[in-house]
C-alpha cells in the first residue's frame, strides 16, 4: 500500500503571478478583529462629528442666534468628551518605593494619538469662534448678575 503525501516536487506545474500584491495578513484572533473595528467606527465617528461641527459653526456664523450659539456650544462640548473618553485611559499599576513596599500607581496612557490630534486640531480651527462664544457668554453673564 503506497500513501500519497499531497505534495508535488518544486518547479512543476507551480503559476507565480509577479502581478499579484502579497496577501494582507487578517488579525489573528476575535479580539484583535474587535479592537480594528472600534477603531475604525470610532474614526468615522469622530469625522462625522466634526463635520457637522463645521456645518454648525457656519449657520452660527451667518446668524448669530442664542439657539444656533447652545447648539454648537453642546457639539464642541460632546466631541471633546468622546475625543478624551475614547483617546485616554487610566491604567492601573504596582510598583516598589524606596522602602520596598507595594505601592499602587495610577497611569494615564494615551490610547489614540490620532483622536487627541484630531481634537486639537478642531480647537484650533475652530478657535476664532470660540473666542467669540466665549465672548457673548461673559456678556450673557453679565446681563444676568445685573437682573439678579
Amino acid at each position: 500500500m503506497k500513501i500519497n503525501p499531497g505534495w508535488q516536487p518544486i518547479g512543476k506545474n507551480v503559476k507565480v503571478n509577479e502581478n499579484a500584491a502579497p496577501p494582507q495578513l487578517a488579525p489573528r484572533n476575535f479580539a484583535d478583529m474587535m479592537l480594528q473595528h472600534d477603531e475604525k467606527v470610532t474614526q468615522e465617528q469622530l469625522s462625522r462629528m466634526a463635520q457637522q461641527i463645521n456645518l454648525q459653526g457656519d449657520r452660527l456664523s451667518r446668524a448669530m442666534t442664542v439657539r444656533e450659539l447652545l447648539q454648537y456650544k453642546l457639539m464642541i462640548r460632546q466631541f471633546l468628551e468622546e475625543t478624551a473618553r475614547r483617546g485616554v485611559t487610566l491604567r492601573d499599576t504596582k510598583g516598589w518605593d524606596r522602602r520596598g513596599r507595594s505601592k499602587r500607581y495610577k497611569i494615564l496612557d494615551e490610547i489614540d494619538q490620532t483622536l487627541l490630534s484630531l481634537a486639537d486640531e478642531l480647537l484650533e480651527t475652530e478657535q476664532g469662534r470660540i473666542e467669540i462664544l466665549q465672548r457673548i457668554g461673559e456678556i450673557r453673564g453679565m446681563l444676568i448678575n445685573l437682573l439678579f
